[in-house]
């Protein structure tokens, strides 16, 4: 599972703007990763072309390809850039050889990850989740939030050029919402979650844009403004965090908290018999610029995919060996 220089040996299922991507971040950036072989369907694809070109195994029968390659035995580590209902068959075909798998669709088999917030936790799981693009750049600042108070609700806006988003991308719009609005509760500490989409068709394209809303209950009294203020340390430290491995990654002004008017009836947003009344809203406002290495800039929506993928991959190489015994594909969320 590793070759002469120590590294872990990996393939890329999906040969698409994604598992591209992967392929030059893998190439220019990883530490404990060795690129193997690029996997997809279409022989004629760019990604399966650049990987030739580059001395890597190209595949282009799909996963049942890879199975019969010769290097099937030393590869440890496989990120599936397909989609949902791809990445079942995938991952059924995979985990019996020990393989483990970064899912970079919607499909959630396995724990829904986020290298900023809870990394650490599924060092060990045959099969991680990266969530959404949405996701990746918005769950860190609601679980930056929960971490000071308790968060009752919490939504995110997630703004991508309608050029970034492929057809995998759009074939996933529902998995992609179901998903994220999962993970904002799971992995962000929300009561509950809601996440929605835009396809932005503007020309030329915007970069990625993201808001995250959230509705909390703070003290009365002095206490106030500390809490305040904690918050902004919070999501700020939090943004620092992500920056180190997405470096596009910013926060676009300040941390806005306001009271809710009295008038303003949020009930209908909270989960029923909710215990918490909340007082203030907390609006965080992001832009994730791409780093250009194979995608333009405005594609931060993929650039945010790709490098928490490649981060959750180095940690488990750096973990040691990563091929299993044997792996389950049971649901882990």
């Amino acid at each position: 599972m590793t070759d002469q220089t120590g590294r872990t040996k990996v393939a890329i299922i999906g040969s698409g703007n994604i598992g591209t991507d992967l392929m030059i971040k893998i190439m220019r950036n990883a530490q404990h990763l060795e690129m193997a072989a690029m996997v997809g369907i279409d022989p004629n694809s760019d990604g399966l072309a650049r990987a030739a070109k580059f001395g890597f195994e190209a595949i282009s029968t799909g996963v049942d390809g890879l199975l019969e390659s010769p290097q099937i035995d030393e590869i440890g580590i496989v990120f599936d850039a397909t989609s949902a209902g791809a990445h079942q068959y995938n991952n059924d075909k995979l985990a019996p050889l020990g393989i483990r798998m970064i899912d970079l669709t919607p499909a959630a088999i396995g724990p829904y990850t986020i290298p900023a917030v809870n990394l650490e936790e599924h060092i060990e799981a045959p099969n991680v989740n990266m969530v959404t693009c949405g996701g990746q750049a918005t769950i860190p600042i609601v679980a930056a939030i929960s971490r000071v108070v308790p968060v009752a609700y919490g939504e995110i806006v997630a703004s991508i050029a309608s050029k970034s988003a492929g057809p995998g991308t759009r074939a996933n719009i529902d998995e992609f919402t179901e998903t994220t609005s999962a993970a904002i509760e799971k992995v962000g500490g929300a009561r509950r979650g809601k996440a929605i989409i835009i396809l932005n068709p503007a020309e030329p394209p915007l970069m990625m844009r993201d808001t995250v809303f959230a509705l909390v209950a703070l003290p009365e009294g002095d206490d106030v403004e500390t809490v305040k203020q904690q918050i902004k340390d919070s999501v700020a430290k939090m943004v620092a965090d992500v920056a180190a491995y997405v470096p596009g990654y910013q926060m676009v002004q300040e941390v806005q908290i306001t009271a809710i008017p009295e008038d303003q009836p949020v009930q209908t947003l909270l989960v029923d018999g909710e215990e918490i009344t909340p007082t203030h809203q907390v609006s965080v406002f992001l832009k994730v610029e791409g780093a250009g290495m194979y995608l333009p800039a405005y594609a931060g929506n993929l650039d945010i995919m790709t490098s928490a993928a490649v981060q959750m991959a180095e940690k488990i190489a750096a973990n040691g060996n990563p091929r299993l015994a044997a792996a389950g594909a049971g649901k882990e969320n």
